[in-house]
Order: C-alpha cells, then structure tokens, then sequence
C-alpha cells in the first residue's frame, strides 16, 4: 500500500495533476513498452499486444479550489471549487495552498457557534461563505499567494482496522489498481494503454481526448463507487458494501456498460473465486462515458472499489476489495481477447 499512500497524499487538482503524474510515471516505469504524455497532461502508458486495443483509465485529479480573492488587510483568501464538494465537510479542515514558493498550511475557518445568530444557526452551510487562514499578515500574504493558486485538502494516509482511508482515494485508487494490474498481468494477447488522466472531476476531458488518439475497441474505467452500508441508509439506497469484493458496474449517469463485457467480467470472477458485487450509480459517472463516445464508439465497463464517505478527506475502502480489484482487472487484461462483444 506504499504507492497507494503516496498517490493519496499527492496533490492533484484538476488541471494542475503534476505532482501525480510524476509518480504514475516512476510507477510504470520498466513494466510497459512506452510512456508518454499528452498535450492536455494525460499518462499514456502502452504494453504492446497484437490486439484488440484496450484502453485502461484511471484519473489523476482530486476535487479541490482556487484561490479567488485575498484579504488585503487579514490575509484570508476565498476559494473556488474545482469539482463538486459538499461544503458541510468542509468545516474546520485543513488545507495546502500552492504557491509558486512553496507550501502554506491554511484552516477553513467559521464563526464559533457562541456568536451565531439563531438564523445563522439555520442557514445551510455554502462554500463562498467559507475563507482559508494561512496564519500570516495580510501584506505578507498577499506577497506569497497569487489568484489562481490551487489549494488541496490536507490529510494523512492511514489503515483503520481493515480498511484504508485518505484524501483523493476518488480516483488515486483507480490509477493504483491499474498499475498493479500492469505489473502483474502476463502473457496478455490486447494491446494495452493504460491512461492517468486529467480533470475527469470537471467533464471527463482527459478520457475524452485520449481516447479519441487512441481509438479503442475496449475502454475499462477504473474508480471508487459509493458504498452507503452505514446507519441511516436503507438497503436498496447502498450501491455497494465494504468488504463484498470488487463492483461491476452495470450503468452510471454517464455511461451504460456493454453487456458482453459484464458477462465476460462476471464469469471471470466467478472462475478465479474473485469476490465481486454488481453496481448500479444513479449520480455520477466516470471516464468510461467519454471513451464510449470517442471516434465510432467502443465498448465500455467499469470496474469499481467500493468506498464510504467518498469527496471527503476520510474516503474509505476495504483492502480485500481493492485486492479483488487488481485480481479481476489482471485477469481481464490476460483474456480480454476472448471476450465477446456481439450485441
């Protein structure tokens, strides 16, 4: 869990995914043919084959902000968001701000609840209400931090029991499988790309583009799906469960999966004794709604790792389901060949 570690506490906001990219690169290096990347900043990562053509994707870019205004006399600065947020989570964490010189710690401060007003009390919590602290005098503040500086939500990786949790796991944890699946799939007859892409939080860009140069016949999105098994939720509202094993998923807000590569992935799963859960997402989608799309079309499906409290700083997964994740990709890169994509 080292590389999945690291890519959790990276810093990756969507357009500004340099950071991730690096380590995706020192990642893939010596187990594909050739690395590249693009004009829009995707990792294009190729493990030759004589076909069919595979695109693997998994995004590289976190929600976050944008510094949009700074407090000339407290040094406070308003953010922009970069992705969708849920502000209530946002109460009291801490934050990074980028800057050209380097790093600054901020806090996303409110008013005490000892001077709110009862209809302060009342009124629902919104992001250009929110300011970030970084601690430091207004002129000071202004000379270090520029608009349009990106600021990212401050976390550590941890294991808590049997799961792991962090920031970014929406979608470090896709890029993750995919490179341990590259690693370890051999003997494999598809020509693969496998794609870290960018700014999949603000419409899919990165996968539409790369898809588009790459011109697939199978396209595999990689990404965590909401795993609602908490208290309060009723069985038929949970998506997924922890621990339940990998999900695949049948239809998204963005795509519909092809049903020969769901059945081609169900019973390779079932052969391999894989644990696996089937998905349906009412909100929300992923790359796999802009691959579907590129050129003629392609085939598409998504394969998913249930997470809790996904867009929050705690997401988090089960390490038997992230394994499950890895096992069915693998085996899917290695005989993918044989599926049959007749409609």
């Amino acid at each position: 869990m080292e590389l999945l570690a690291k890519l959790s506490e990276a810093a990756g906001i969507p357009g500004r995914e340099e950071e991730v990219r690096s380590l995706v690169k020192e990642a893939l290096a010596g187990c594909v043919d050739e690395i590249e990347v693009d004009r829009l900043g995707n990792v294009v990562a190729h493990k030759k084959g004589k076909g069919p053509k595979v695109v693997v994707a998994g995004h590289m870019d976190e929600i976050g902000f944008l510094v949009s205004h700074i407090d000339e006399e407290n040094g406070f600065l308003r953010i922009e968001p970069v992705g969708g947020f849920d502000p209530r989570t946002l109460i009291a964490a801490r934050v990074v701000v980028h800057t050209q010189n380097g790093r600054l710690l901020g806090l996303i401060g409110t008013k005490p609840i000892h001077i709110l007003t009862d209809e302060e009390k009342k009124k629902e919590v919104r992001i250009q209400d929110l300011f970030v602290d970084v601690g430091l005098p207004g002129k000071e503040v202004k000379e270090r931090v520029r608009i349009g500086d990106p600021v990212t939500l401050h976390q550590s990786f941890a294991q808590v029991g049997e799961l792991v949790s962090g920031k970014s796991l929406d979608d470090r944890m896709g890029v993750y499988v995919g490179i341990e699946a590259l690693k370890r799939a051999k003997n494999h007859q598809a020509d693969i790309y496998f794609v870290g892409t960018v700014q999949e939080e603000v419409g899919l860009r990165g996968a539409r583009t790369s898809a588009f140069a790459i011109d697939p016949d199978i396209g595999v999105a990689l990404d965590v799906t909401l795993a609602c098994d908490m208290p309060g939720v009723q069985a038929h509202e949970q998506v997924t469960k922890l621990g339940k094993g990998v999900a695949i998923k049948l239809k998204d807000a963005a795509s519909i999966s092809h049903p020969g590569l769901v059945r081609f992935l169900v019973a390779l799963a079932e052969e391999r004794k894989i644990p696996y859960q089937m998905e349906i997402l009412p909100r929300g989608g992923t790359d796999a709604g802009a691959i579907q799309l590129a050129r003629q079309g392609a085939a598409v499906v998504t394969i998913s790792v249930p997470t809790r409290y996904v867009h929050t700083v705690v997401e988090a997964a089960h390490k038997a389901d992230i394994e499950a994740a890895i096992q069915l990709l693998t085996a899917f890169l290695e005989n993918c060949h044989k599926a049959d994509l007749r409609l």
